[in-house]
């Protein structure tokens, strides 16, 4: 590829030979009673074609040389909305050693982020076993008739798996946020968790819809998003009648310069929350009836993961009687 300093240079000749040209017309024209009007005309009017040549050559050279950096702008756009993972192409001898030094960068920042998540995971992995063994002897004072005592520990039990997903996910969503290229399908997520909550709540008889298009995709991870809806949903399933529909709507941005929003909806046909009350349901330990099963953290996972990619989780009042639970999360739309 043509060196940008080369480019350029040829383009400042070009542009600086139609200028001189133009200079020349104007002083001939100037000295006009000097010279034959014949001659005056020829010479200005091979000048003036001279000129508007050479202008608009300097201006194609000049654009030539800029052109890699719009191709390099529209492949940083591609990396962004997780169609590449790196900087392809060629550029300029000026130009290349930092794409390669950004693409070094990508490259160690992804394997990063990988040691970050295997070591969540190993971390995870060594906190199940003991509070499964807690678990098991919980059972046991049960069985021995220390009900009050087999109760105490199930709670707690619960409330520490509990602060155990909050904040391996809330790490795992900071590190994968930092990672160009995540993307996740609505649909790829929602559906195998509306079949496993379907199989959980099934003595209860409800139904739950998946509206969600195939192309509707969010600059997410899986197992965020999965961990987002999975809340919103086994939520909705708790306290629906009869049925839950989780449905996603494509929202572009003003002036579509942007990829825009996917806005995910959760409708229960339960009872409803009060308005005073919804914006509190979304902080740590919040629970809207103290007396059920939970941690009151589930909310508050969704609210921390979706500000940590960009998006919003707000509670509202839904068609169906119930509550309406709105995340907003940027496509990954091209």
């Amino acid at each position: 590829m043509r060196s940008l300093r080369t480019s350029l240079l040829i383009g400042a000749v070009l542009w600086t030979f139609g200028l001189l040209a133009v200079w020349s017309i104007l002083i001939t024209l100037y000295y006009r009673q000097m010279y034959p009007i014949r001659i005056v005309h020829a010479h200005s009017h091979a000048m003036g074609i001279l000129a508007i040549l050479s202008a608009i050559g300097g201006f194609l050279m000049v654009r030539s040389g800029l052109a890699p950096f719009e191709d390099m702008r529209r492949r940083l756009r591609d990396i962004q909305n997780g169609s590449e993972r790196r900087l392809q192409g060629r550029y300029p001898g000026e130009v290349q050693p930092v794409v390669d030094d950004l693409n070094a960068l990508l490259s160690h920042q992804e394997q990063a982020v990988q040691r970050a998540l295997a070591k969540a995971g190993d971390l995870a992995h060594g906190l199940k076993t003991p509070l499964a063994v807690v678990s098991q002897e919980a059972q046991r004072a049960a069985a021995d008739g220390h009900t009050a005592l087999a109760a105490a520990l199930h709670e707690q039990v619960e409330r520490m798996r509990r602060q155990i997903e909050y904040h391996l996910a809330h790490a795992r969503a900071a590190a994968s946020g930092a990672v160009p290229g995540a993307r996740c399908s609505v649909a790829a997520s929602a559906v195998p968790l509306a079949r496993t909550l379907l199989r959980l709540h099934a003595a209860r008889g409800i139904t739950l819809d998946v509206q969600a298009a195939p192309e509707h995709e969010v600059r997410c991870q899986r197992e965020d998003l999965d961990e987002m809806l999975g809340n919103l949903l086994d939520n909705g399933c708790k306290w629906a009648k009869s049925r839950v529909v989780l449905a996603s709507t494509l929202e572009p941005p003003p002036g579509g310069n942007a990829a825009g929003w996917v806005e995910m909806t959760v409708d229960d046909d339960g009872p409803g929350l009060p308005a005073s009350m919804r914006e509190a349901m979304l902080q740590r330990g919040v629970r809207a009836d103290e007396a059920a099963p939970g941690s009151g953290l589930g909310l508050a996972i969704v609210r921390d993961l979706a500000a940590l990619y960009g998006g919003t989780i707000v509670l509202d009042q839904s068609p169906q009687g119930g509550v309406r639970a709105r995340l907003r999360l940027p496509s990954a739309a091209q």
